[in-house]
């Protein structure tokens, strides 16, 4: 198993430096006489590059090395840190993601028990899941009337279904076995749901805080976009509209780090939840 590990990091890291190395050569200057600019060209400020304006790896990097050296600088509105930004973002997302645990679980968890409930919900549940969040966001301005709190509005309506939906199929699919050992033990319907149902679900209640996080992560960046002043999303759009497509590529690149790391911590979690009958 070590040995497929080392093999695998060896191959993972020449992939990457090979991609490097290409993306070095497409984004180096013709060899030969300037080429004449394009009107989209010029009116976008790329230069003649065979990359069309493309920046290069080192470019990235030296840009990376700026930004990661100060990350929560504050010098006003439109020239905040990295760091700064994607804290902003990533408060709204835990923000928006604790109240859908709060909201979801339990529901879930009720939905689950009761076959009934289950079936009087479902068509709810299955025309409110599919509706983008970003749709929310006009009637979350609307009605919150404040940016931040209706980002993490929207954050809460991405991160419910995942969560209630999986918490149900959990729940409802707990061994009748074990409910049965449970009667047997005189166990009350409290003490059954949480020391029996709860355990037996976490591993797929779980799985769907995972999925919620990541879709979260995902929507957050796009309604900055769309609400402006701070945060990741906000960091994207600002650096287009000055043309800087470095810092785009940067932020992009961070954006899928942060993600990377969410994922991971509750995937850590989950390995706690892991067990063998």
């Amino acid at each position: 198993m070590a040995g497929v590990k080392i093999r695998a990091a060896i191959l993972s890291v020449l992939f990457l430096v090979v991609f490097l190395g290409a993306w070095q050569l497409a984004t180096a200057p013709p060899a030969g006489p300037e080429r004449e600019l394009t009107e989209y060209e010029i009116m976008m400020g790329l230069g003649a590059g065979s990359g069309a304006g493309m920046p290069a790896p080192t470019e990235i990097f030296s840009l990376a090395w700026e930004e990661l050296s100060r990350p929560f600088h504050d010098s006003g509105p439109n020239d905040k840190g990295i760091g700064l930004q994607l804290l902003y973002s990533v408060v709204r997302v835990l923000a928006g993601f604790a109240l859908a645990v709060v909201v979801a679980v339990p529901i879930g968890f009720v939905i689950g028990m009761s076959p009934v409930l289950n079936n009087a919900l479902n068509p709810y549940i299955q025309i409110l899941k599919p509706i983008s969040p970003l749709a929310w966001m006009p009637l979350a301005l609307f009605t919150i009337k404040d940016a931040a709190a209706s980002a993490i509005f929207v954050i809460f309506i991405c991160s419910i279904w995942p969560m209630l939906v999986n918490t149900a199929f959990g729940v409802a699919s707990v061994k009748r076995d074990w409910l049965n050992v449970a009667r047997t033990l005189e166990l009350s319907s409290l003490r059954t749901a949480l020391f029996v149902i709860l355990p037996a679900a976490a591993p797929t209640i779980l799985t769907g805080m995972r999925i919620s996080i990541g879709i979260s992560w995902l929507v957050i960046v796009a309604a900055e976009m769309l609400v402006g002043g701070t945060g990741i999303g906000y960091y994207v759009w600002n650096e287009w509209n000055n043309l800087d497509i470095a810092a785009v590529i940067f932020a992009i690149i961070m954006i899928g780090v942060v993600g990377m790391l969410l994922d991971a911590a509750l995937a850590q979690a989950g390995r706690f939840l892991r067990y063998q009958e």
